[in-house]
């Protein structure tokens, strides 16, 4: 007896057709991995970026302007050669620093000032402006310039002289004296008035100008 045996294909496994489609799918997915890696990244690197704070800038320097910067009240400022000996000394009741030029102004003042061959110079005045170097003094005001008694530098003697008026112009370096105003000279025992003077105790020289007088006593023998 002669049997046919059929055979019917089963239809799949719904589990297993469920894990193909999802295998096919991460295929998929892997081809665009890493561009989304790279994407993440960039964003990342972003926001880091927009959270870090920004490096503080710095001040601009203001400008300098024409009003002092400091001031000093009752003080007393030195001024020192490179041998460390004092080449200037100032006093004052009130000074006021001008950032603009270096100059500082100086309130009922009193210079005491030596020169190369370390003669001593005094210089007061209701006003005193000096320049940034200490080698320029502008006295204005009951002008009084004395410079003691000693020797030159060729070791020839030199009197005392005072010089007074109501504008003097000292300058350290030369041992000069200028003033374009009425001027007394006292020398010893010898007073000189004139309208302007112009002395340079470097060259031993005066030179006066204007209405000169003078009142001359001669030594005794």
């Amino acid at each position: 007896m002669n049997e046919t045996v059929r055979l019917e294909a089963l239809p799949a496994s719904p589990r297993r057709s469920t894990g193909q489609q999802a295998w096919r799918i991460w295929d998929q997915v892997s081809i665009y991995l890493p561009v989304l890696l790279m994407g993440l990244l960039a964003l990342g690197s972003y926001w880091l970026l927009r959270l870090t704070p920004e490096p503080a800038t710095p001040p601009e320097a203001s400008p300098v302007g024409p009003d002092p910067d400091y001031f000093m009240r009752r003080f007393s400022v030195k001024v020192f050669n490179a041998d460390g000996s004092l080449r200037t000394e100032v006093f004052g009741s009130e000074a006021r620093h001008y950032p603009d030029d270096g100059r500082m102004e100086v309130d009922t003042a009193r210079v005491r000032s030596y020169n190369d061959e370390r003669l001593l110079t005094v210089a007061t005045a209701r006003r005193i402006t000096s320049n940034a170097d200490s080698t320029l003094f502008t006295l204005e005001g009951d002008a009084v310039v004395i410079r003691q008694a000693g020797r030159d530098a060729a070791g020839k003697p030199l009197p005392r002289m005072e010089f007074h008026g109501d504008f003097l112009k000292v300058y350290t370096l030369r041992d000069a004296i200028y003033s374009d105003r009425p001027v007394e000279i006292i020398r010893g025992a010898d007073r000189v008035t004139a309208d302007e003077l112009n002395y340079r105790g470097d060259r031993q020289t005066v030179r006066l100008s204007g209405r000169v007088r003078m009142q001359l006593n001669p030594r005794q023998p």
